[in-house]
């Protein structure tokens, strides 16, 4: 099992001698090979959640839980995807693809062959002694995504991966994104400031408040967009002029602008 449980998480932080809350209360969980979005105002927690899934911190309340396991430390099986591409700017794409099974020991004719697929399945084909320097954003992207993917990790966690693209690169990247779930799956958590984005890649959107991040609403994507007809679309002007689309982007754009409307509410109070 691969599902991500967040069980009552609370996360306090210490901050000029006082606790403050960044986190409060929150439950839901990410079910085996589903693809989840956490969106919510800045600052809300979001980044914080995914890394207490990750195992790079940890709850002062509650419990996070992958595969029934309680969370205490990062491991192979939940591969990390920052914003920034976190790539060795000395080693070749190959290298980078390959430094994690060296580290594991991975025998080297088993390196070649999945480091292969990776290649293909990322579209890096030819690319493969090119140095990050020499790649677009969106190529060095691909191969952070392909250096997580090589591992086989049964988790994937994904902070504001295409934050730092510019909006034609961030397009495209979603939608190699949608193509790569489809033929491998994983258990993904997705976090975004992208309302479109979150609805366009996940089965369901996590919605949460202004700081102490609460869940706010789980909004359910994946019949939607069976029902709506653009479940086996990937080119995003095409979802996105479905109508049922809109109206989930809507929906949530209404949820999210209701925080902030009761955020200004309380500062003015």
């Amino acid at each position: 099992m691969s599902d991500i449980v967040f069980d009552g998480v609370s996360r306090a932080f210490k901050r000029d001698g006082r606790d403050t809350l960044a986190v409060d209360n929150v439950s839901f969980e990410v079910r085996e090979r589903e693809f989840v979005a956490l969106v919510g105002p800045s600052g809300c927690g979001k980044t914080t959640c995914l890394r207490m899934a990750a195992g790079l911190d940890f709850p002062t309340a509650g419990a996070v839980r992958v595969g029934g396991k309680p969370v205490t430390e990062p491991g192979p099986q939940r591969a990390v995807v920052f914003q920034q591409f976190a790539l060795f700017p000395w080693k070749t794409v190959h290298d980078n693809i390959e430094f994690g099974l060296r580290s594991q020991g991975v025998p080297q004719y088993e390196r070649r062959a999945r480091i292969a697929q990776q290649l293909e399945l990322m579209g890096l084909q030819g690319y493969e002694s090119a140095y990050p320097h020499e790649l677009s954003g969106g190529m060095q992207q691909r191969v952070a995504i392909a250096r997580c993917y090589v591992m086989n990790p049964d988790v994937l966690l994904m902070d504001e991966p295409f934050g730092a693209l510019d909006a034609q690169t961030r397009t495209l990247m979603q939608e190699e994104l949608i193509k790569i779930a489809r033929r491998n799956p994983r258990t993904v958590l997705f976090i975004t400031h992208a309302v479109e984005e979150a609805v366009y890649l996940a089965d369901r959107v996590v919605v949460m408040t202004r700081r102490p991040g609460r869940i706010a609403e789980i909004v359910d994507v994946a019949p939607v967009r069976k029902s709506g007809g653009w479940e086996t679309l990937t080119r995003v002007e095409e979802v996105m002029e479905r109508s049922s689309f809109v109206e989930l982007k809507s929906r949530i754009w209404r949820l999210l602008r209701e925080q902030q409307v009761q955020q200004e509410r309380r500062e003015h109070a």
